[in-house]
């Protein structure tokens, strides 16, 4: 996903000149035209027939005698029954309305309208379903958005990741509460299976050990396999790594153990490449070798950017994407970018964003907001709003307004955290880009370089809102970018801490259930109020209500 979609679909089409026009799909034969009517007249239909049923039957059921004595008995009913009535009505709506707040606020729906649709709906006959033919304009269309919505929900490692035991684990200590979800760990321990290890791995029995590590669940298990790996060879690269991650308290014991598999690493690194053409097996060693060996780097280049060592850290990075330019999807970049920003190097951000901000390279919130940031840089600090609102935005401004809409669409999660109008938690192990998760992981370490450039936040704040006007479905359609995908929300609630509110784009609006059972609770209990106050009242007002009713069915 790429700026520059729509100039992409508008080549597609003008290369295929007998397509047919986006939104037009052939006209419905008769059969789908009656289906389609009789669903939509179905629900009146019932209600009629219902009508007529009970006209026809009003003899035979005596409700003429029956409604007569229903009316005896509610005269004969004192006030106290009213009371407990209402009253009772009022607290099991009460009830329901928590219920439905509280579901609500955890899953993002309301539960009486999902179990409607989900077991009512069918047995009432209204589950509608578009069959298109294969290869048809509306099924192509439909095919193409489940790719892009399966993409857009794809999880991706998170660039800047803290270490688990010199960062969560403290976190848990001196709070006790768990920054990292089961999920979060889940996905991690299969990217260290897919990173740390192959099908060679029996061959050393140091490797045998560490490949069962990697699946154990148990952290004390997983450094106590480590170690076994270490007896079994001291030089085992990936056993530092798991000691380094999980068992070091402090970032400087960590830069230690990753030094020593660093040794190690390229140990082995070398080797394998001397044997890299001799099988299939040798060339899936180097793979996971090279793997290894770019981790441990790229983890001690965050352990000297952590420990103020920022130059060091920036020759690291720039040697890694020299050394293993294929390894992009590592997004070492993004790491390149929040070091270049401590150091005030504007200049080399902007040349790393030329390179990588590009319409075939898929984006992130470190992209769009570092690319704002440089905008908003050169006219933050003469920015006001009642200056330009009188005198017109200058073209820099323009340019760094149109900045700042661009990320906010691609996320519109950050502002808030940036801004600081929610408080920011440990980030996840994983993000959902364009999602809550993703913004954390942003705002987290680059919140002190907006802060730091004077009249950045300013700017943020006066226009950033200004975005939604220009998107006002933003799940149809986007303006720079694909729609925002629906999916962002149940991942989002997968990978962060239930103690952490998920923020949710677009806002959604109460359920009809939430306004009905509110309304319904405090009807009831007015009604207990009034009953208890006023009985002679409310019982002269019930039996006009009896004698109505009477009255219209005898009219019948």
């Amino acid at each position: 996903m790429a700026d520059g979609d729509g100039l992409g679909e508008a080549a597609a089409a003008a290369a295929s000149p007998l397509a047919p026009a986006p939104g037009l799909s052939p006209p419905p034969g008769w059969r789908e035209r009656l289906r389609a009517g009789l669903a939509g007249t179905g629900a009146s239909l019932w209600f009629v027939a219902g009508l007529g049923l009970l006209y026809a039957l009003r003899v035979p059921l005596r409700l003429c005698e029956n409604l007569a004595a229903v009316t005896v008995f509610l005269n004969s009913l004192t006030p106290k029954f009213y009371v407990a009535l209402t009253g009772t009505s009022s607290l099991i709506s009460g009830l329901i309305f928590i219920f439905e707040w509280w579901y609500f606020h955890k899953h993002g729906t309301s539960f009486i309208e999902q179990v409607s649709i989900s077991h009512l709906r069918p047995l009432m006959g209204g589950t509608e379903t578009s069959i298109s033919e294969p290869g048809s304009p509306s099924s192509n269309r439909e095919s193409e958005t489940s790719r892009h919505n399966l993409s857009e929900c794809k999880v991706w490692r998170n660039p800047l990741n803290l270490f688990r035991g010199a960062e969560y684990r403290r976190y848990t200590w001196v709070t006790g509460k768990e920054p990292l979800t089961y999920y979060d760990m889940n996905l991690s321990a299969q990217d260290h299976q897919t990173f740390f290890t192959c099908d060679t791995d029996f061959l050393r029995p140091s490797d045998t050990v560490m490949q069962k590590a990697w699946r154990e669940r148990n952290p004390p298990a997983r450094i106590k396999a480590a170690y076994q790996a270490l007896e079994l060879n001291n030089d085992c690269a990936t056993a530092y790594v798991l000691l380094a991650e999980e068992e070091a308290t402090t970032i400087v014991d960590a830069e230690r153990l990753f030094k020593q598999a660093l040794k190690a690493g390229e140990t082995i690194y070398r080797r394998s490449q001397q044997c890299q053409h001799q099988s299939p097996q040798h060339e899936a060693q180097l793979r996971r070798d090279t793997n290894v060996l770019v981790y441990i780097k790229r983890r001690l280049a965050m352990c000297a950017r952590k420990l103020g060592r920022i130059r060091e850290a920036v020759k690291i990075m720039r040697d890694l994407m020299k050394e293993f330019p294929p390894l992009t999807l590592l997004n070492i970049h993004e790491n390149l970018l929040e070091s270049l920003l401590e150091l005030q190097a504007y200049a080399d951000v902007q040349a790393v964003l030329a390179k990588y901000d590009d319409i075939s390279l898929p984006k992130s919130a470190a992209i769009c907001y570092t690319a704002a940031l440089l905008k908003t840089r050169t006219v933050s600090d003469k920015f006001s709003p009642e200056t330009a609102s009188r005198r017109g935005l200058s073209t820099a401004e323009i340019n760094a307004v149109e900045a700042i809409h661009r990320a906010v669409e691609f996320n519109p999660h950050v502002p808030k955290y940036l801004l600081e109008m929610k408080s920011l938690i440990l980030p996840p192990e994983h993000i959902l880009k364009r999602g809550d998760s993703e913004a954390i992981a942003y705002a987290f370490f680059h919140l002190q370089h907006w802060k730091r450039i004077e009249g950045a936040l300013n700017l943020l704040q006066c226009t950033w809102e200004g975005t939604f006007r220009m998107i006002p479905y933003p799940l149809e359609k986007g303006h720079l970018f694909y729609p925002y995908p629906s999916c962002t929300e149940t991942a989002d609630r997968e990978l962060l801490p239930t103690f952490h509110h998920v923020s949710v784009y677009p806002k959604k609006e109460l359920p009809f259930f939430i306004h009905f059972t509110a309304g319904l609770c405090s009807s009831t209990a007015m009604i207990a109020l009034l009953t208890h106050q006023f009985p002679e009242i409310m019982g002269v007002f019930a039996k006009a209500v009896s004698m109505i009713s009477r009255t219209c069915v005898e009219y019948l």
